[in-house]
């Protein structure tokens, strides 16, 4: 399927801070949950230039951000349509927003940080490349979660 990559504008911020919801322990990636995420998700100053929605059929699908941590290496972060996830399409998402970020940056090695319950997600990332990096303990949503940091390799 075809993916393509735009700045986020504000409307689709908000759509996606306020409408996407997500079922059971996945809520956890609510942007509501965080006021924090929340802010810098919807505010377009402190959001800047560094996200990107996903269109497919003229639908916003998802999203990416992509943060320069070094002058090789980005950290990134992502999220699909709720109603999208689980259903198969994770791995084609990753690999299309892969080859935006490698075209756009030209890194050496990408980052990532997941919630280690989050086991889909993880079988997502390292099939297609990512390794696992040492876990963290992150103070978000309300409480202390665990987190995995994923590396890739460019």
């Amino acid at each position: 399927m075809e993916y393509a990559f735009y700045p986020m504008t504000q409307e689709i911020a908000e759509e996606i801070a306020y409408q996407w919801h997500y079922d059971t322990e996945y809520s956890f990636y609510d942007m509501e949950a965080d006021q924090e995420d929340l802010q810098e998700f919807v505010n377009p100053v402190i959001r800047g230039n560094s996200y990107f929605m996903v269109i497919q059929n003229n639908e916003t699908i998802g999203f990416y951000c992509f943060h320069q941590i070094t002058e090789k290496t980005i950290d990134m972060g992502l999220g699909m349509k709720p109603d999208l996830t689980g259903n198969g399409s994770g791995v084609e998402f990753l690999e299309a927003g892969m080859a935006f970020l490698k075209s756009r940056f030209l890194p050496e090695k990408v980052t990532l940080s997941v919630a280690t319950f989050n086991k889909r997600a993880i079988k997502v990332y390292k099939k297609i490349g990512f390794e696992e990096n040492g876990t963290f303990i992150q103070a978000t949503n309300g409480g202390n979660y665990e987190f995995l940091k994923m590396i890739y390799h460019c």
